[in-house]
């Protein structure tokens, strides 16, 4: 019994936050690979594109819900989510003729195009700031929990309860529909086999007479959906802070680096990798231990190696080590 109600506290403040979590870096990781591997710099603002389509999301939500619009059981940002696609669409599609074009066309080398982009994220965190405010904001809405722990409790007799919140659910399920569509996308249609020619041998592409220009509006639309998707359910799963999502720029490139950047199975692998080392490290590991350790080796303290406080720190070293000895990532990606 004492084992099964480890196995649940473990599921329960590990496995279970760690999986919607890594789904969300995965999602963020996953544009920011496509963008240095098909536009070939990188993009330090997608921290702040998140942040942007999330807040479209969030004033979206806010109107359906003012008019008593919603999805019962569901989170009514589902339905304002394809106008935050479309508004950051926009804002990325504007920012890539405005500014990177120039810079494109100069042949600049990748690092201006990297300073080039802390200006756009400085400028988007800036807008993002004054229209919604520095605060917390809160948009979740619907049934709260698949399963509660109370309910859980009930129906096994067991001590620890289990609880999987809608938003965790719904954060899995979304990133495998988004991946598996994202991946049919790249390998079965016309436009998607160009961009990957494009990423392969840019010259080569061209000779072939693919369009540049079409590719990189396709990848900044791709991008702008996968930066909105990503950005709503990290806001709906904890909460709605523009600077939580500059600061989640370390894991997200972390995950691209650690899987190989340029590459898309990469990018969902470091997702999870640094996910699971974030939540591992900084989980309190008593509760577990107590129950399957004997009572007289039972832990006094927390058995936490590091503070929450501390855990963008744990993607910080680990993207320190893989860049001291896999440059190239996990997957065999562009080296940094």
């Amino acid at each position: 019994m004492d084992f099964l109600n480890a196995i649940v506290a473990l599921s329960n403040f590990v496995l279970i936050p760690a999986i919607a979590y890594g789904s969300q870096l995965a999602l963020g990781a996953l544009g920011v690979t496509l963008i240095y591997g098909i536009l070939r710099f990188s993009n330090f603002a997608h921290g702040d594109t998140m942040a942007f389509g999330t807040m479209v999301v969030v004033l979206v939500t806010w109107w359906f819900q003012s008019m008593g619009l919603n999805l019962g059981p569901l989170p009514t940002a589902l339905l304002a989510l394809p106008f935050g696609i479309i508004a950051c669409s926009a804002l990325v599609i504007g920012t890539d003729k405005l500014v990177y074009k120039f810079y494109r066309e100069q042949k600049a080398k990748p690092v201006i195009l990297v300073i080039v982009s802390m200006g756009v994220m400085f400028i988007m965190n800036g807008l993002v700031r004054f229209i919604i405010g520095p605060n917390d904001q809160r948009f979740a809405d619907g049934e709260r929990f698949i399963i509660s722990a109370r309910d859980f409790k009930q129906m096994t007799g067991l001590q620890e309860g289990l609880a999987i919140k809608t938003t965790q659910g719904l954060t899995v399920i979304t990133a495998l529909i988004v991946v598996a569509l994202l991946f049919w996308f790249l390998n079965r249609t016309r436009t998607g086999k160009s961009m990957r020619a494009y990423s392969d041998n840019e010259d080569l592409a061209l000779l072939s007479g693919i369009n540049p220009e079409r590719v990189v509006l396709y990848t900044w639309l791709i991008v702008a959906a996968l930066a909105t998707v990503a950005g709503t359910l990290y806001g709906l799963d904890k909460t709605f802070k523009p600077f939580t999502y500059f600061q989640l720029l370390l894991p997200i490139f972390a995950s691209a680096i650690v899987g190989g950047l340029g590459s898309p199975l990469g990018a969902i692998t470091g997702g999870f990798v640094i996910a699971f080392s974030e939540v591992t490290i900084t989980y309190a590991w008593k509760k577990v231990l107590t129950y399957l350790l004997p009572e007289n080796l039972a832990p006094d303290g927390l058995v936490q190696l590091l503070s929450t406080d501390y855990k963008f720190a744990v993607s910080f070293a680990i993207l320190v080590i893989v860049l001291l000895f896999k440059p190239t990532g996990l997957f065999k990606g562009k080296s940094v």
